[in-house]
């Protein structure tokens, strides 16, 4: 392929999803979006792209426009025909609405603003494919009647255009094409080799006219694609690339004393805490470690190795991954940032004093009732420590006390955002403008772009399928 295709983005915060898709050298972004001035400074610093606040031109393209999706003048870009268009609008604003009567009837969904925007793209640029991406409650929300009014939306796009557009007050009567679902699942992205706990709904279209006219390769291609979202045929998505890995920049079998080491320093720490809760702990986790680190990584993750040749061959993929990452052979500590983010943050007393309590894969629980308690806590991710032989939990945007992400060596607490970069697979040269906490947003609120890219290969197929 020598012309590569075209990706229009909508709600692009800091462009995890996009990264993706450039990584891919299939992808040329031309347009992105976001509200967030910080994140869109982002995006054009690292795609080297113009960053505007007035609405563009298509003559200005490629370009990212700083402001609300409403004031998107989406048919200037009409003759545009990008091959692409990607997005994660937030649902919250969707709700569901009964009428008078018994419980149940009159029910209704009243679609959210901006991802009835989404679709107003959609309507006026009929790109030939759309990835639509979003968070897995979506999908049981109100019920999981909004899920199945979105799938309809895409798939009578022409039927539903007239109660869209009385949302989003747009007067355009084109009547557009549909697209067919080529895709339509909860996407796990260490499945994928992203070292983090992390699922999203991605849903993929095709439009209709292009899927009838190959509709004997449909089927075939919609097995296809899931079997790449699931990550089969790689041995990664049995054997999970690890928090270990990513910080140290090397396959854990070359990790051995280090994870012995920093694991024998929580020696004895279950005697000092002292409740049940800490000696149960000993008994199931701490008795149990060998302080080999691939022995206790294949129990710690409950792998049923097949054959003597299979743990190695997953390592190998586990050093090509972090190859194709950038992080091979180099230690996140060794990362320089201009803008700080690699810094280790100063704690209080009080924060160090209780992470030295709790053990990896453990959280504010295991010091209840102890002198290190936090009050009122019950969320599983406050003071949570993340595990070296595990991928780590999801990294997330916001949050106060107790939710930064923590360090699984003893001596340190708060995860910095380089480490959490690392854990959302940017790589070590993308920068990030903003203030710690509105880069912090940034991170957390990306798709992984190693999981994007994983969607850029499915999209690229879709689109070499349907030439």
């Amino acid at each position: 392929m020598n012309k590569k295709y075209t990706l229009f983005s909508l709600f692009s915060g800091a462009g995890g999803l996009d990264l993706g898709f450039k990584l891919s050298n299939m992808f040329d972004v031309v347009f992105a979006n976001d509200i967030s001035g910080p994140a869109t400074e982002t995006h054009s610093m690292n795609f080297h792209i113009k960053h505007v606040k007035d609405h563009p031109s298509i003559a200005d393209l490629p370009v990212v426009f700083q402001g609300d999706v409403a004031e998107l003048k989406v048919d200037a870009f009409e003759k545009l025909e990008p091959d692409v268009i990607a997005g994660g609008p937030p649902c919250q604003d969707f709700s569901m609405v009964r009428g008078p009567g018994t419980e149940r009837a009159g029910t209704k969904v009243s679609r959210g603003r901006l991802y009835s925007h989404f679709v107003r793209a959609l309507i006026h640029l009929q790109p030939r494919v759309f990835v639509f991406e979003n968070v897995p409650g979506l999908v049981n929300a109100n019920e999981g009647v909004a899920y199945q009014q979105i799938l309809e939306d895409f798939s009578k796009l022409s039927i539903r255009w007239d109660e869209i557009r009385q949302l989003v007050g747009n007067s355009s009567q084109v009547k557009p094409k549909a697209y067919e679902i080529v895709y339509n699942d909860l996407t796990d992205a260490k499945k994928l080799g992203v070292p983090q706990a992390r699922r999203r709904l991605i849903i993929v279209g095709l439009r209709k006219d292009i899927s009838a006219s190959i509709w004997w390769k449909i089927d075939g291609l919609k097995r296809r694609v899931a079997d790449i979202m699931k990550g089969k045929g790689k041995l990664t998505s049995k054997y999970p690339l690890t928090t270990m890995e990513i910080f140290e920049g090397r396959p854990l079998p070359e990790l051995g004393n280090k994870y012995a080491e920093l694991m024998k320093e929580y020696r004895g720490v279950a005697e000092e805490v002292g409740t049940q809760k800490a000696m149960q702990w000993k008994k199931d986790v701490w008795e149990k470690l060998t302080f080999d680190a691939v022995q206790d990584y294949v129990a710690i993750n409950k792998i049923e190795v097949l054959d003597k040749d299979e743990t190695g061959r997953a390592f190998a993929e586990h050093s090509e991954l972090l190859k194709e990452l950038g992080y091979y052979g180099t230690k996140v500590f060794d990362v320089a940032c201009s803008n700080g983010s690699n810094e280790t943050r100063r704690e209080s007393e009080g924060v160090l004093e209780r992470m030295k309590r709790i053990p990896p894969d453990e959280n504010h629980e295991f010091v209840r009732n102890t002198t290190w308690e936090v009050e009122g806590k019950g969320m599983s991710l406050i003071y949570r420590r993340i595990h070296p032989l595990k991928p780590a939990y999801t990294v997330v945007a916001y949050g106060g006390g107790g939710t930064w992400g923590y360090h699984y060596e003893r001596q340190r607490a708060t995860l910095n955002n380089r480490e959490r970069a690392r854990l959302q697979t940017f790589p070590d040269w993308f920068t990030f403008s903003g203030n710690r906490s509105q880069v912090r947003a940034q991170i957390g609120e990306a798709v992984p772009p190693l999981m994007a890219k994983t969607v850029a290969r499915c999209i690229s197929e879709i689109l070499e399928d349907t030439n």
